[in-house]
């Protein structure tokens, strides 16, 4: 058992360096936060670079552009409890929210080969086999548990770079609206977080966050760029040489 006194210390060693990046939630939730300023992680130094590797997007609308909230505000005068009843957030109801945020990544292999992962085409992915990233789900209302791709780290040295990007299929371009968090979860260490709350006005894609195998170390960048267009705008920002043509989503019953 760490005790008090040792925690103290470290507490001292780490103020007099400084902190290197933010931090989020207490020790059970622990998390980095990428920033402007601090934007650069080793996925390698922090032991991390192996097994599996979850990506999430989660999003949700924030509680102020909830209907109703100026009355329920106004009414707390008469019903004082209603101040501590935390606002319910619903981003499923198409009255809240009017947009489909989709999670995906393009690729590039050691070998050359390049590719995309994504829901639009049913371009899933392969865990356990080039190129080592699958999609699971496509969460199309803003659901707690938001959408996930699986990064394979065991065949890391065959993974050149993937970039992790987020764009508007449908409905209003309003990034600064949806609240939207990017957040890798390692299969060791702290997850890391990268918020999509900037204003971008028209901006329907987002460029989020870069990994790339440098030398043997992974090292995680974070971008947060938007552009105006999809893909292929992205794909032109970072030259990955993709040729990308419409597609649509079938519809779910």
């Amino acid at each position: 058992m760490v005790s008090l006194w040792e925690n103290w210390r470290r507490g001292v060693g780490m103020s007099r360096r400084g902190p290197r990046f933010d931090t989020v939630g207490g020790p059970s939730t622990y998390a980095m936060e990428l920033t402007k300023r601090h934007s650069e992680l080793s996925l390698t130094k922090q032991g991390a670079d192996t097994g599996s590797l979850q990506v999430n997007l989660s999003w949700r609308m924030r509680s102020s552009d909830l209907e109703g909230v100026g009355r329920r505000t106004g009414s707390s005068l008469r019903h004082p409890l209603r101040a501590f009843k935390p606002t319910v957030v619903q981003a499923h109801t198409q009255g809240v929210v009017n947009v489909d945020l989709d999670l995906a990544c393009m690729y590039e292999l050691v070998d050359g080969s390049k590719g995309v992962v994504q829901p639009l085409g049913n371009f899933t992915g392969d865990w356990n086999a080039p190129p080592y990233v699958k999609l699971t789900g496509d969460d199309r209302f803003g659901s707690p548990s938001g959408e996930t791709l699986y990064v394979n780290l065991d065949h890391k040295d065959e993974i050149r770079r993937l970039l992790f990007f987020v764009y508007i299929y449908d409905g209003t371009p309003a990034f600064d609206r949806t609240h939207a968090v990017v957040t890798l979860i390692p299969s060791n260490g702290p997850h890391v977080e990268v918020g999509l709350d900037e204003r971008a006005p028209q901006a329907r894609s987002c460029a989020v966050m870069l990994m790339e195998n440098v030398k043997g170390e992974l090292r995680v960048r974070r971008e947060v760029r938007y552009v105006y267009g999809f893909q292929a705008e992205l794909d032109r920002l970072y030259g990955w040489g993709l040729q990308w043509g419409r597609a649509y989503k079938t519809q779910k019953v």
